[in-house]
């Protein structure tokens, strides 16, 4: 079966993806996927070949978006500035010092995550258990600091992280800047 490295979520997350219907995919084409954390909405960034040596994919690629997905995706958009705005306005008024960085939606409306910037308080995490009520999704928080400074996944941006999550070049990861980082601080 072959794969497909798919670029999803908000951070910019690389995986290898089997397709579902056996179909290839070509490079740009936005997909449906079964990633770790649920389904969610990715960009086929290439075939994988055997080079990578992916031998267990990270998810499965369901489908092609169609226009009721692009509608949904739409919708959830919506749904996601409302969350955004709303952590955002009971932060400051309950006097929280977070910094909320952003809300993602995943695309089956089960995960709603929540990034601060450094680690939040836990007054933000009551805020956001709150806000899971009304939005009626499994809330998680995401460090977005630690990201920024070790990068997307096990040895990011290392010829090492080759078919171990990470990104063996800066080019697919969401954060180049802090791949770049480290590379030359381990080059030192």
């Amino acid at each position: 079966m072959g794969f497909h490295l798919v670029r999803y979520g908000l951070l910019g997350h690389v995986g290898s993806f089997s397709a579902a219907d056996a179909a290839r995919y070509p490079r740009r084409s936005r997909v449906v996927v079964r990633s770790p954390r649920g389904l969610e909405v990715g960009e086929v960034v290439a075939e994988a070949d055997d080079s990578l040596g992916v031998h267990q994919p990270d998810g499965a690629i369901l489908r092609r978006m169609s226009v009721q997905d692009d509608l949904l995706e739409a919708r959830l958009q919506q749904k996601r500035h409302e969350a955004f705005d709303a952590c955002q306005r009971l932060l400051t008024e309950a006097e929280v010092p977070a910094a909320l960085v952003d809300v993602e939606h995943l695309f089956d409306g089960e995960g709603l995550f929540f990034y601060f910037m450094g680690d939040p308080p836990q007054q933000a995490a009551d805020i956001t258990r709150r806000l899971a009520e009304t939005y009626e999704a499994a809330v998680e928080f995401r460090r977005f600091a630690d990201t920024l400074s070790e990068g997307c996944g096990p040895g990011c941006g290392t010829d090492e992280a080759k078919g171990q999550g990470g990104c063996a070049s800066c080019t697919g990861c969401a954060v180049a800047s802090a791949c770049g980082t480290k590379k030359k601080r381990s080059a030192s």
